[in-house]
């Protein structure tokens, strides 16, 4: 005799009791994994809590989020230094020309700022360079697409974000007759950033001849899941000399055209000679993960007269160490009169905010800026949810208040300036593939300080007692904000 036909009652409850117990058994296995690869022993234990006791709605939440190792991207370096060792010397003889050794400083203390600063960064301060601020979106672009339609022999282009807008169509313009001109061009763009951007604008520039790689996180079908992930540099260099770095992206907004987010303020960055070759190697290394091959690209240099010292950090999450961060920890270390800083993110860690802490208890004039505009909901509360932490010990916060301020700058006494696409936030120091260009230079710093100074003149103090004036639950969704800052 058959058995009786299941109802649909019966085939959920048994689906209910085989996934379920599969499901506990999957989260068990997460949390073994959070254990060995999360960020910080907090983070571990909160995934740890979370995967055991909710697994169901936890583990696709951690496999997106929560690892923070990109592992097909550390293979893929270590490949590439196997691959190409030869020419990796090559470069790193001509870079060897321009160096600047610590030694030479002036003092022991400047010699060991700079050991420490070249020791987190693996390649050392660059002497014989040339560099000019850009600021805003339209000296930016005329700038590097000025440079895009000289090139001769080399474009390598990279960006977070590209929009099919009219910025986009003319950056897309100068690739394609940079091509047509027998450029060797090459095009890289994060694929969740970018994840707007036409199919056809990408066919059109292979078509012609470009090669365009989109980075996408760890290739294989796990990748699909790690947009935690991206790759936020934005970096043109053209006939391995003239280099391009900062916080603008490729669209219309970048230009102050979004109506909601106008005047938009963003600082860019314009390098000549031996660092736009750093730059060049960071492209590379990023090229080869998602290409498997080497760039064929120029590595012989000229120096500037300007001959000013930089030094090119690349970060990002298949680091040993949490670079970006350290890089501000240790310029924040650095000073002795002032440390201003500008950001449209202020999430610090705590080694990070120790540090600042730390520099204001010492006496020093620590600013930082600040938007008032904010670009998505989750960051309103931002500027107050470190507020009593910082204005205690005599930390300066301002409010940008002329648009929305998107540039990351630091400025180190009149000794050190950065300037590149981290952000002052977890995702930044942990997550994101990040570039920064800090300056040995008094020229440049004082360049810097002008700009800032600007800047300040364009913002407001804020201050603990403007927290304080607010209602209840504005306080509560500030201090609130601290909770979601590892994932901000």
């Amino acid at each position: 005799m058959f058995d009786d036909p299941m109802t649909t009652a019966d085939m959920i409850g048994w689906a209910f009791g085989f996934l379920l117990p599969l499901v506990q058994v999957l989260g068990v296995l997460s949390a073994v994994d959070a254990i060995m690869h999360a960020r910080t022993p907090q983070g571990s234990a909160a995934w740890v809590v979370a995967l055991v006791l909710l697994p169901l709605v936890t583990l696709p939440l951690y496999w997106a989020f929560g690892r923070s190792r990109f592992e097909g991207y550390v293979r893929a370096v270590r490949q590439f230094d196997d691959e190409v060792t030869a020419r990796l010397e090559r470069a790193q003889r001509s870079l060897e020309r321009w160096e600047v050794p610590p030694e030479a400083a002036c003092d022991e203390r400047t010699a060991s700022e700079l050991r420490g600063f070249a020791n987190l960064s693996r390649l050392p301060f660059l002497r014989g360079n040339s560099l000019r601020l850009l600021v805003d979106g339209k000296d930016t672009f005329d700038a590097i697409l000025g440079a895009i339609d000289a090139a001769e022999h080399t474009v390598v282009a990279q960006f977070y974000i590209v929009h099919d807008d009219r910025l986009g169509r003319r950056f897309q313009r100068s690739l394609l007759d940079a091509a047509a001109r027998g450029v060797h061009v090459f095009f890289v763009y994060d694929g969740v950033g970018s994840h707007s951007l036409p199919r056809r604008y990408v066919r059109t520039l292979r078509e012609a001849g470009v090669e365009v790689n989109e980075f996408s996180g760890e290739r294989g079908w796990l990748g699909r899941f790690r947009i935690n992930f991206r790759n936020h540099r934005k970096i043109v260099v053209v006939d391995g000399q003239r280099a391009f770095v900062g916080g603008l992206n490729v669209g219309d907004e970048y230009l102050g055209l979004d109506p909601t987010l106008s005047p938009w303020r963003d600082t860019h960055l314009a390098v000549e000679g031996p660092a736009a070759q750093a730059l060049q190697l960071t492209f590379a290394r990023d090229w080869y993960y998602g290409r498997g091959e080497v760039p064929e690209l120029p590595w012989e240099l000229a120096g500037s007269d300007r001959d000013q010292n930089a030094l090119v950090v690349a970060s990002g999450p298949a680091d040993r160490v949490e670079t970006a961060g350290l890089l501000y920890a240790q310029a924040i270390a650095a000073a002795e009169h002032r440390v201003w800083i500008a950001s449209p993110y202020f999430v610090p860690d705590g080694l990070v905010l120790g540090a600042l802490q730390s520099a204001a208890l010492r006496g020093v004039d620590v600013r930082v800026i600040m938007p008032r505009m904010v670009d998505s909901w989750m960051f309103r509360f931002v500027p107050y949810a470190f507020l009593p932490d910082v204005e205690h010990v005599g930390v300066k916060v301002f409010l940008y208040e002329d648009g929305f301020m998107h540039q990351k700058v630091i400025l180190v006494d009149d000794d050190y300036a950065a300037v590149g696409t981290a952000n002052f936030d977890n995702r930044s120091f942990r997550l994101n593939f990040e570039v920064t260009c800090l300056a040995h230079d008094a020229a440049f710093c004082a360049d810097v300080e002008a700009m800032l100074e600007a800047d300040l003149a364009r913002s407001t103090r804020l201050t603990e007692e403007d927290l304080t004036a607010q209602s209840f639950p504005f306080r509560l969704a500030a201090r609130s904000t601290r909770l979601l800052a590892p994932v901000l």
